[in-house]
């Protein structure tokens, strides 16, 4: 059994996940990753921090002879924010089919519940400097005649020490 030859070009890890997640969520939900990723391009940021899709609904087919039926998308929603999602379910449906290349969905269900987003590692606490510290900063930017630089040089000295251990 051959190896496969490595790349020497780095591969996102997001690109990794992407492979491994992707199929599992379009089994599970009928969503693609793509779509959850690119669900603020089409809805807007507005309707985004309220918002995501939850999954997608395909009518039964007994026959494959049967015609083809869109299907829904439910979309999980957030208080107030479903009856402006509920106002242009028609171009949301029109920008989703438009994404997905066909005219998969018909229709919109919108289920209200809380919709959490990940904000990002909140920013690291800064440890209290010494007087030594304090007084090498502003003897650093003490020659720098314009108030607004100086006082923003001293507080990116303060932040770049205070993050030091």
């Amino acid at each position: 059994m051959a190896a496969r030859p490595r790349s020497s070009h780095p591969v996102p890890v997001s690109d990794l996940a992407s492979a491994i997640i992707d199929p599992v969520l379009r089994k599970r939900a009928g969503v693609s990753i793509g779509l959850v990723q690119s669900w603020d391009e089409i809805v807007g940021t507005r309707l985004a921090h309220s918002s995501r899709p939850e999954k997608i609904v395909w009518p039964r087919r007994l026959h494959e002879e049967d015609p083809f039926e869109p299907a829904t998308l439910v979309i999980a929603c957030e208080g107030a924010a479903a009856l402006h999602l509920q106002h242009e379910t028609g171009e949301i449906i029109g920008r989703v089919n438009a994404f997905l290349g066909f005219a998969a969905i018909g229709r919109i269900k919108i289920v209200q519940k809380p919709v959490r987003h990940n904000r990002g590692p909140e920013p690291a606490r800064l440890r209290e400097l010494d007087r030594e510290e304090v007084s090498r900063i502003a003897r650093s930017v003490g020659g720098i005649e314009d108030e607004g630089l100086r006082a923003s040089l001293e507080r990116l000295g303060r932040s770049v020490l205070g993050s030091r251990k």
